[in-house]
């Protein structure tokens, strides 16, 4: 994989293939769904260790993560339990509160453009002065985070950061980077730990690239 040492994260090149089907299990009713691993389950693991380390030493007082559903839930889980383990700069433990909220954007593999938010007014007005840690799975064009962040603005947490376990590079992209970052990966379609395509494929412990017939039979 790919090094850039001018940034923060992996960053997995465009002519990389990833890994053969054969040398990893596969559940049997997706094997014709994906062409190939790009991450494998064990790098995924090690990549949230490393942003809970990243996300703590940063952190000094309370802190709220919010997992935004569906796909960030597998990401929120695991980078909450390492988060537990973790202390900050001054030796500290994290105070977390979790919250969770769905915010949609794509149609199969297509951004809808249109962005959905499930709070409350009641709930967007108790944000007031916290601070927040968003929890994505993938950043894509950053259409839908940047739309989000704006929407959070006008309640005054008291800061937002975001960490994202996927950066996808994209010429669709507004530009808009996140505070942590797992992986970047080149302009593929992903389904894997969670993240789906038409709610397919969230059972899949390694991230792959959809194949063609993946996406005809779940379009």
């Amino acid at each position: 994989m790919a090094s850039d040492q001018n940034k923060n994260w992996i960053v997995i090149g465009d002519e990389e293939p990833g890994f053969s089907l054969r040398h990893f299990v596969i559940p049997s009713h997706y094997k014709d769904d994906v062409e190939r691993v790009l991450i494998p389950h064990g790098m995924i693991m090690d990549r949230v260790e490393k942003l809970a380390h990243e996300i703590a030493a940063d952190t000094e007082g309370p802190l709220t993560v919010c997992c935004i559903l569906k796909g960030g839930h597998a990401f929120f889980a695991d980078l909450v339990n390492r988060l537990k383990k973790c202390t900050n700069a001054a030796g500290q433990n994290l105070p977390m509160q979790l919250d969770f909220i769905k915010v949609k954007s794509y149609e199969g593999d297509k951004s809808s453009g249109n962005v959905t938010i499930s709070y409350t007014e009641q709930e967007l007005h108790d944000l007031k002065g916290k601070h927040l840690l968003l929890v994505e799975d993938i950043i894509d064009t950053g259409a839908t985070m940047t739309a989000l962040l704006a929407k959070l603005a006008e309640y005054q947490p008291a800061s937002v950061r975001v960490v994202s376990l996927f950066l996808k590079r994209t010429p669709k992209s507004v530009g808009y980077i996140p505070d942590y970052v797992g992986v970047e990966i080149p302009d593929q379609f992903i389904v894997g730990y969670c993240l789906d395509y038409n709610e397919i494929f969230r059972d899949l412990d390694h991230v792959c690239v959809i194949s063609e017939t993946g996406k005809q039979k779940y379009a």
